[in-house]
């Protein structure tokens, strides 16, 4: 029987990246898939800004940035005309060190995923399949299998189901998956295409009721196409190939599709499960929650799944934190699960809603209504942080107290850049700290020696109060970068008590 503290069950993007921040902090893992390599094809496409925030605490952010390409615009086509541009390099640039749209496929980010997992020792177990587990109540015995056909017994702490919609472990531990699939039809394809214009833009175009979205890649005239499969071709999708559906939308747009390097068809779900937990055993990602692709969010809601659970992980198995700690992945992440199925519903309903009146709105109206708003720089904003996810907070959080200005517990860190820096410099590590802005009570520095708490302080600039950060007050933050305690009084009496409470010792 071998052992290991975290058995993670599935080597995609949120089980890569779960892998990562476990072995980062310490944690001994396994890592398991059934296939034979990373994925192949681009699939998911976009990496939020929040996403690259959270790389820098590995490291990797300037890699992933380099090697993705930065989508400069979305043009909006209505019958074979360009009728609104919102451009999209610099929409978020108040808000993050990443105030753009990357496009790094989901093919590519996984490989560079293993490779980091490789430099800290780390192999994936490929064609290694988890055949059943028993919950023990003190740990987890998995049964395994290898491709050469031989069994073997895994026991863990705690097992990680990162095992995708149709997870074998939700199934086994008789978590629900409510909610429900869309009757249309998708369909997607990676091109090489010409003739687009502007080039390197993204663009989507409505013909009638079809429509097409093009997001390029590269800057070597690679697109990925998403459309809808209408009529009576959706009735057996699997039949179909990329000639055989409908191309009046990518006419429209006076292109040329010089080759298809893939294409397959789907089905949108937009699920939750009821449980995230269930005694030692997780599911994260796909396995928890899907939803439609509108809007890029699925792979970065599946990775900051993956370092939310991640940090508690390691404080309860290294005696640091109760294991009531790990209560607060379900609450965290299924409401924003739930609030993130909703607000893609909204887009998917608008985006495929047939009928004269929904060709009318989405023809007519929208492209109007999108070029006007868009000139607003509140309206940009609110975009960027909605599709960025850095407007995501836990305020609901058994984590999160208080309120200093406008910041509240369970509030991201508002980003505040400073003479070529920014106050995100000292989240490049993993582990609790303290910021002040302003001026700390004499007492703080003192206290956060003792408990080796370190401790960041940033000379007062309005800037800061333009952020919403309060003058002298003191910012506990998570190892997630979440502000868990914010107290307008600088109190290291609140800071012991926030910890007590919760029985957090991260001195052992």
């Amino acid at each position: 029987m071998t052992q290991t503290d975290i058995l993670i069950v599935g080597a995609g993007p949120t089980g890569l990246a779960h892998a990562l921040w476990l072995t980062k902090q310490g944690l001994k893992v396994r890592i398991i898939d059934k296939s034979s390599g990373p994925g192949e094809t681009s699939r998911a496409m976009a990496v939020q800004a929040r996403t690259l925030e959270f790389y820098r605490q590995l490291d990797m952010t300037d890699a992933v940035v380099s090697a993705g390409y930065k989508t400069p615009a979305m043009n909006m086509w209505v019958r074979g005309k360009r009728q609104a541009q919102v451009k999209l390099l610099d929409a978020g640039q108040e808000i993050s060190p990443y105030p753009f749209v990357l496009v790094y496929p989901q093919d590519r980010h996984e490989r560079l995923l293993v490779d980091r997992l490789q430099s800290l020792g780390i192999e994936v177990e490929r064609q290694t399949e988890l055949v059943s587990f028993e919950d023990k109540g003190d740990k987890v015995t998995a049964l395994l299998k290898h491709k050469d056909g031989q069994e073997e017994t895994c026991q863990a702490l705690y097992l990680a189901g990162c095992d995708g919609a149709r997870s074998p472990i939700r199934h086994q531990i008789g978590s629900g998956f409510e909610g429900g699939t869309y009757k249309q039809v998708f369909y997607v394809a990676d091109v090489v295409a010409t003739g687009v214009n502007p080039a390197g833009e993204a663009q989507i175009a409505f013909e009638k009721s079809e429509f097409i979205l093009m997001m390029p890649y590269t800057n070597t005239n690679q697109y990925r196409l998403i459309g809808i499969v209408r009529d009576e071709r959706a009735e057996h999708p699997e039949n179909l190939t990329f000639e055989d559906v409908g191309h009046e939308a990518i006419k429209a747009l006076n292109i040329k599709i010089e080759q298809v390097n893939w294409f397959s068809t789907y089905r949108v779900h937009h699920r939750v499960t009821d449980h995230f937990r269930k005694g030692r055993v997780f599911l994260l990602g796909d396995a928890a929650h899907v939803h439609s692709p509108a809007g890029g969010q699925g792979m970065n809601t599946g990775i900051m799944d993956a370092i939310n659970l991640a940090w508690k992980l390691a404080a309860v198995v290294k005696g640091q934190a109760p294991d009531s700690l790990l209560d607060s992945y379900e609450t965290e992440r299924q409401a924003f699960a739930y609030t993130l199925v909703e607000t893609t519903d909204r887009l998917f309903t608008f985006a495929t809603a047939e009928g004269n009146f929904a060709e009318f709105v989405r023809n007519r109206i929208s492209p109007l209504f999108i070029s006007v708003a868009y000139k607003l720089e509140s309206v940009r904003e609110y975009m960027f942080r909605v599709v960025s996810q850095t407007t995501l907070s836990y305020h609901k959080s058994p984590l999160s107290i208080g309120k200093a200005g406008s910041v509240h517990g369970g509030d991201r860190l508002p980003w505040v850049p400073f003479s070529g820096n920014d106050n995100y410099d000292s989240l490049s590590t993993i582990q609790w700290q303290v910021h002040v802005y302003g001026e700390p009570k004499p007492d703080l520095k003192t206290w956060c020696d003792q408990h080796k708490l370190p401790l960041h302080t940033f000379a007062w600039q309005s800037a800061y109060q333009k952020a919403g950060l309060a003058q002298d007050a003191t910012y506990l933050l998570r190892p997630d970068t979440y502000i868990a305690l914010a107290d307008p009084e600088g109190s290291v009496a609140t800071l012991d008590q926030y910890f007590n409470e919760r029985g957090i010792n991260f001195n052992l």
